[in-house]
């Protein structure tokens, strides 16, 4: 049974950032006592909000004057938030410095932080007429339809029987909470199936599942999948995609415990689940489970803390493992289980390398876009004459990245960012991919007056145009070159609806970025093309060459999956740097070999895993005032470091404080974005318990410089962030 407050004073949490200096609860007043969790609405100036009783040794955000506590206003007719879920954001608060207020009420559905207890009441009645069946099952009796299930290949069955080991049962608990696992499977090997199996068992003990995917493209495949699978109970979704009022009832069903399995993007990792039974994080090396706006956390990393905090399995699947999670297994701190086989005794798709090097020199020196060689042309015209489909990764949307006057060396910069605006042929238009800014393409370069300008580079739309005149349908007709990327799946349910077409077999090309690289099932698909790849060969960026392994890797597992025709199956790259140590590991498949040079590198420069990361980034409307504010950060920080340095070495306990590396402020990659000057600083530690004591001193610090720094928009600090 929840603690209960007694009836006066209450700590509640409501929606105030760190950044104001109220991120703690504040006080109100209620005449009855209310459990921890209990959510209510309280005045907060002139208006009413949502807030969220809090723990009693919950910190308030400064002691209320005597007479000044307001009464609660209402309370909502739900159950308390569970201790584990306060838990789970009292952590991810701590970690990721944002307001224990501001990061619980943020990850509520915003429909549910609006409602009334009127409201709420008759949107539940809705809820339970609907489903018209007990919240939750009886122990032991899943109704599942496992009628459709496939057989399990052995390498499927020695991985369930140790995940099943892992995780115990009701006569043989485990001793503690279980190691995360991490299942490292290829590309068709079926770990879909293991985390089937695995649902199958928690859902037939009365247990919740949650199932995270890294993007809204991946889940329609997977929900239909579950859909089939466990139709006797209730699923519902998470993600961006869904009106309000479909996500707040998705919400609710989970938290009152009507939902068994949840499907969702990184924001479901704080669902509430009441009876949550078993954690699955798929593609977990994805970037996109870090968010990257407000509290930055890493939904995959919350999924695993979550899990040690309610005893619960986790598994982390992934054919090319984030080199985080890769080390933790080599340490022991997770359990590696290897599923190397495709399913069927499929091949994986043979890796051939073009040398741009040897091509002639309009496709070698690529100055007019046309970055198709004869060997991939004809490639692709096999597939078609065989009735198969070929996949052409570009991971560039657009016609081409800027637009260029001959005559006078113009670019079509975009004036609000340090950016090229993006030439897009199919409405003649320049467009800014990071503020968004769009205009036509003027009739004369603007700078000179000369009519004659010409694309620079290329995207997947001229790929698109470049490879229309080039082949032949199988019926001697044009040839069916489908593209998807982010421009051409801008309507609800455009992209369905797209690959439904590939899936049907309308398709000879398709034509896209990372969105169709990785989850899809095209089981006619032999030949999968990396036109240009080498970008992030050479980026500065760190993580780019793992970003790249795996986009390739997963672009590869797209083609063969069909076991009748793996053995044909083929994987082309374009590249004039085929030595290259990525491009060599990519040709075996190895997946090891890659990893080891990866952590050799970063071993021998201190970067992540061997060291953890902070940075602290700002904008404003000057480069002068971003400036000011980095040096007086910098100031702050080297002070909080010698103050910890003293405290620590004054207590005489343990070795010495750990060190910390504050490098200067710089412009960040895209300096100026929507007309904000964007820096940033980097800190850097071997030791993440030193890094989070700097941080939880210097944030208050940070907070003190907001009177001398209006000019300043806004500030974060990025823990563990994924690019620089």
């Amino acid at each position: 049974m929840l603690p209960r407050s007694e009836p006066g004073e209450l700590a509640v949490l409501v929606d105030l950032p760190h950044h104001s200096g109220l991120g703690g609860a504040l006080t109100y007043l209620h005449g009855h006592a209310l459990a921890p969790g209990t959510l209510v609405q309280v005045p907060l100036g002139r208006r009413e909000v949502m807030g969220i009783v809090w723990d009693e040794q919950a910190t308030t955000a400064s002691p209320p004057e005597p007479g000044s506590c307001k009464p609660v206003a209402a309370v909502m007719d739900l159950p308390p938030l569970s201790a584990h879920w306060r838990a789970l954001v009292t952590f991810a608060a701590d970690y990721y410095r944002r307001g224990v207020g501001e990061l619980a009420l943020s990850v509520l559905p915003p429909e549910l932080r609006k409602a009334t207890p009127a409201a709420l009441a008759r949107r539940g009645a809705r809820l339970a007429k609907r489903l018209n069946r007990p919240a939750v099952a009886p122990h032991g009796q899943g109704s599942a339809v496992d009628g459709a299930a496939p057989p399990l290949t052995p390498e499927q069955s020695a991985v369930l029987q140790a995940l099943l080991q892992t995780t115990g049962n009701e006569q043989t608990p485990p001793a503690g909470p279980p190691a995360p696992v991490l299942l490292h499977g290829v590309t068709g090997s079926g770990k879909t199936e293991v985390y089937l199996r695995l649902a199958q068992r928690t859902l037939a003990q009365g247990r919740q599942v949650l199932v995270m995917v890294p993007e809204i493209n991946l889940t329609p495949q997977l929900e239909a999948r579950l859909r089939d699978r466990f139709a006797g109970h209730t699923l519902v979704t998470l993600h961006s995609g869904l009106t309000p009022a479909q996500r707040v009832n998705h919400w609710l069903q989970a938290h009152l415990g009507q939902a068994d399995l949840l499907l969702g993007t990184r924001l479901s990792v704080m669902a509430s689940l009441p009876r949550l039974g078993l954690i699955v994080v798929d593609e977990e090396h994805d970037p996109s489970y870090k968010q990257q706006e407000g509290a930055r956390y890493s939904a995959r990393d919350l999924a695993v803390y979550r899990a040690r905090l309610e005893g619960l399995p986790v598994i982390l699947g992934s054919a090319t493992p984030s080199l985080e999670s890769w080390r933790h297994a080599q340490q022991g701190r997770y359990r590696l289980l290897r599923m190397p086989s495709r399913i069927g005794h499929g091949a994986l798709p043979q890796v051939e390398l073009v040398d741009l090097n040897l091509q002639p020199r309009r496709v070698a020196s690529s100055a007019d876009g046309s970055l198709l060689s004869t060997a991939l042309v004809a490639a692709v015209q096999e597939g078609i004459d065989r009735g198969e489909q070929s996949l052409l990764l570009l991971n560039r949307r657009g016609y081409a990245p800027v637009l260029h006057c001959g005559a006078c060396a113009w670019k079509s910069e975009c004036p609000h960012c340090s950016a090229w605006r993006v030439f897009h042929k199919a409405d003649r238009s320049l467009r800014c991919h990071h503020c968004g800014a769009a205009e036509r393409v003027p009739r004369a370069c603007p700078a000179c007056g000369n009519l004659d300008l010409s694309p620079i580079g290329r995207g997947t739309e001229r790929l698109e145009e470049q490879l229309a005149p080039l082949l032949r349908g199988r019926d001697g007709g044009p040839v069916r070159i489908l593209r998807i990327d982010a421009d051409t799946t801008r309507q609800a349910g455009s992209l369905q609806s797209q690959l439904a077409q590939v899936h049907e077999g309308e398709v000879d090309v398709l034509v896209g970025t990372q969105m169709v690289a990785k989850g899809h099932d095209f089981r006619r698909m032999t030949l999968v093309a990396a036109v240009n790849p080498d970008g992030a060969l050479f980026s500065s960026d760190f993580r780019a060459p793992e970003r790249l392994f795996a986009l390739l890797m997963q672009a590869a597992g797209r083609a063969g999956r069909d076991p009748k025709q793996a053995a044909r199956s083929r994987m082309l790259v374009q590249t004039a740097y085929p030595l290259h140590p990525l491009v060599q590991a990519l040709r075996q498949h190895d997946y090891d070999a890659f990893a080891a040079s990866q952590l050799e590198e970063r071993q021998a420069v201190g970067l992540p895993p061997y060291s953890h990361l902070v940075v602290l980034r700002a904008e404003a409307r000057t480069v002068q005032a971003a400036q000011a504010f980095m040096a007086e950060a910098g100031a702050a920080a080297n002070e909080t470091l010698k103050s910890l340095k003293a405290f620590h070495a004054a207590q005489a306990v343990g070795g010495p404080f750990g060190e910390v590396t504050l490098y200067p402020a710089v412009p960040a990659p895209v300096a100026r974005v929507a007309d904000l000057e964007r820096w940033q600083m980097l800190l850097e530690s071997a030791s993440r318990p030193t890094l989070q004591a700097l941080l939880r001193d210097w944030s208050e610090a940070l907070l003190a410089l907001r009177e001398r720094h209006r000019a300043v928009v806004r500030w974060a600090l990025d823990v563990d962030p994924l690019s620089l």
